[in-house]
């Protein structure tokens, strides 16, 4: 068992506590790898030339991503008192989340698995 108060372990546990600014889109209907081509074109940028890139990028999970990083700018300039013009992304990451099966009939009685992805994205945001 854990020593000492109930309300001391907590506080202990929330001193650990990254205070970094985050959002986190969970059950996106877009895979991991299809999303990590985003990321990867915004990771270490400032918000604002990502939001540039995110705008005019034509795949599906730029839209999603956008939308994600306007959440997390919302949360650091009102939950931290954070200056949107100063943050960068600090981390931004995509995780597997649980596939969907699904069934394609084909010739002769057979069928086919389909596998629809989904995952569960991050955005981690920190000021200059």
């Amino acid at each position: 068992m854990a020593k000492g108060h109930r309300s001391q372990i907590k506080r202990e546990r929330n001193e650990k506590r990254d205070n970094r600014p985050s959002a986190k889109l969970s059950y996106a209907r877009v895979s991991v790898q299809k999303a990590c081509f985003v990321l990867d074109a915004i990771r270490g940028k400032d918000v604002q030339t990502a939001l540039g890139i995110l705008a005019y990028n034509p795949r599906y999970a730029s839209t999603l991503i956008e939308k994600l990083l306007k959440s997390a700018i919302a949360n650091a300039e009102n939950n931290n008192g954070m200056d949107p013009a100063k943050l960068y992304i600090a981390e931004c990451y995509a995780n597997c989340a649980p596939t969907m099966k699904r069934v394609k009939p084909r010739a002769q009685g057979r069928a086919y698995r389909i596998l629809k992805r989904m995952s569960h994205i991050t955005i981690v945001l920190n000021e200059r």
